[in-house]
């Protein structure tokens, strides 16, 4: 530790001591626990009072890029306190620091992501600040990452997934069947909007976007008679009382990578890949990756209604995917069981997009191009 703080130009200086005050966020309809500030490492000395010593380092280790909203922070939060967890020397006071870069997905509200671009809308900034320095890692969402990934970055590493599943939220009906014709549904994800269409045709869905405290305070103030949002995101914020009754994945298969905080950087930076192999989670990248296969094999996009989910059973990887039209009149689905390893998950996957690919009628595809699709 001498030779890393030396090497780092550690500086000491004094500081006051915290407060111990909580900060949260209120409404008049529901709270939200803001994320908790870093912890302060400090040096071991005897101090009087109000007073203590602070180790400190005058450049950061580690720069974590990560988007501005509340469920990105606390994403990058969680990362932030595993490398901390993990890593002594990134344990001193300002050895990582959080980079808010504001994405494209972000500042475009009003209109439906297939309309604005689809994959890549919440990622793109964040590759280029990759890129050109000004963060070491990026944090994302997984299921907003494109199957491709650009040139000179990596993403190595993925942290233990959340739950898959989809919650139903309402503040005037307890179960989707309870919906009556002609309900408003809002939701930005046509994969949401084809499978509730499927077994619910006569509701109406509408584009619902922002993030998941501006979406729940738009259904309280009776924008829409209910909404779905991933349980991962309300259980990582602790808003899960929101839910009013989370969906079987038979009932809504979740998006490829649901639920699942992957972490690139670039490639050959042996620093960073050095971090990331100690936080990375092998179960989900199998599971998560063979989804990834799956939507790379059907060329899917934001614009095209895709679902799938593969997971561990016993010492086997059970998966099953879907594609649907827009409408949810038609949905073709498959399943496939194999061995569990990352090599198998990635022929599995591929095998079963291929397969849907090719039974798809040749019309279905052309629906799809008409109303926007991107096969």
């Amino acid at each position: 530790m001498a030779a890393m703080m030396s090497a780092a130009a550690v500086s000491a200086r004094v500081a006051p001591a915290a407060s111990g005050k909580k900060m949260s966020a209120r409404s008049s309809s529901f709270s939200a626990a803001m994320p908790k500030a870093a912890k302060r490492v400090n040096a071991s000395v005897k101090s009087r009072g109000a007073m203590r010593v602070v180790a400190e380092v005058d450049e950061p280790i580690v720069k974590i890029g990560t988007r501005g909203s509340p469920l990105a922070l606390a994403q990058a939060y969680m990362t932030r306190d595993l490398l901390k967890k993990n890593f002594p020397e990134l344990a001193e006071d300002g050895a990582l620091e959080i980079c808010i870069i504001k994405t494209t997905g972000d500042k475009v509200l009003d209109q439906p992501l297939a309309d604005i671009g689809g994959k890549g809308l919440f990622t793109r900034e964040l590759d280029v600040a990759l890129l050109d320095g000004r963060i070491d890692i990026a944090v994302h969402s997984m299921k907003d990452v494109p199957t491709y990934l650009p040139e000179g970055t990596i993403l190595p590493c993925m942290l233990p997934r959340e739950d898959v599943r989809d919650a139903f939220i309402s503040v005037k009906y307890d179960d989707l069947s309870e919906l009556p014709d002609g309900a408003l549904v809002g939701t930005a994800s046509l994969r949401r909007q084809s499978q509730l269409l499927n077994k619910f045709p006569t509701l109406e869905c509408v584009n619902f976007r922002g993030n998941v405290q501006s979406r729940i305070r738009k259904l309280q103030e009776g924008v829409v008679d209910c909404t779905l949002l991933a349980i991962a995101g309300l259980n990582r914020m602790d808003m899960t009382q929101h839910a009013t009754k989370i969906l079987d994945t038979d009932v809504m298969l979740p998006a490829v990578a649901q639920g699942a905080i992957g972490i690139a950087c670039r490639t050959g930076d042996e620093k960073q890949l050095g971090f990331l192999a100690e936080l990375n989670h092998e179960e989900t990248r199998i599971g998560v990756e063979c989804e990834r296969a799956f939507l790379a094999a059907l060329d899917g996009s934001c614009r095209t209604p895709i679902a799938a989910h593969a997971h561990k059973v016993g010492d086997k990887l059970e998966f099953r995917g879907l594609i649907a039209s827009l409408d949810g009149k038609e949905i073709l689905e498959t399943s496939r069981e194999g061995e569990w390893s990352f090599e198998s998950g990635q022929a599995i996957g591929a095998d079963a997009g291929a397969e849907l690919k090719t039974k798809a009628p040749a019309e279905f595809f052309a629906m799809l191009i008409e109303n926007g699709g991107n096969w």
